[in-house]
């Protein structure tokens, strides 16, 4: 067992030292422009990227905006559960966020998905639409990149395909982001 921890918290560091310092900066500059243009923030994905993106919208929504005294709009779409499992059920599956998104999202407001497959239908399908109605799309996805690369106006790729390691560099990724407005706070004066 002791040789098994210590592999997987090889591959872990491996997978957290693939993250892209300039992409993550350049990531931190798209939230730190929707702050300023008072944009709504849409986050989301499936299983332990949905807990990802609860996660980080509280993060972004309660402890970064209380460091700055200016508000996130910020939502993870995974959060209205009767509301999803309506759009599933009247609809389909995979219309749960775009649908959404539809009542929502308007031109220039800054949509990110989560996913290690980067193929899930239920996100292409958001991703496909807030990118064809002028929203500003990003991705944090797997080694195996998938779908949401090719349509991401910025992708973040963790270089593993392992569920749990790259579920813990995408939320390494956004407490970056939030610790970034928390301890530099410098960031949210315009």
């Amino acid at each position: 067992m002791h040789q098994w921890i210590a592999d997987y918290l090889m591959a872990q560091k491996a997978a957290h030292d693939s993250i892209p310092i300039d992409a993550v900066a350049q990531l931190i500059g798209k939230f730190r422009r929707a702050l300023e243009e008072d944009r709504q923030i849409f986050v989301f994905g499936n299983g332990g990227s949905a807990a990802n993106a609860s996660h980080f919208a509280t993060d972004l929504g309660k402890g970064s905006s209380d460091k700055l005294g200016r508000r996130f709009r910020v939502v993870s779409l995974n959060d209205n559960v009767s509301w999803m499992t309506a759009l599933g059920n009247d609809y389909a599956y995979e219309e749960v966020f775009v649908r959404q998104l539809m009542n929502y999202g308007r031109a220039g407001d800054l949509v990110m998905a989560l996913s290690v497959s980067g193929d899930s239908p239920n996100l292409v399908k958001a991703l496909e639409w807030a990118k064809q109605n002028g929203l500003n799309t990003v991705a944090l996805v797997g080694g195996k990149r998938g779908r949401l690369a090719e349509i991401a106006d910025q992708t973040i790729v963790i270089n593993d395909a392992h569920y749990g390691r790259v579920e813990d560099a995408h939320m390494g990724i956004c407490h970056m982001v939030c610790y970034a407005f928390m301890e530099k706070p410098e960031l949210g004066k315009f």
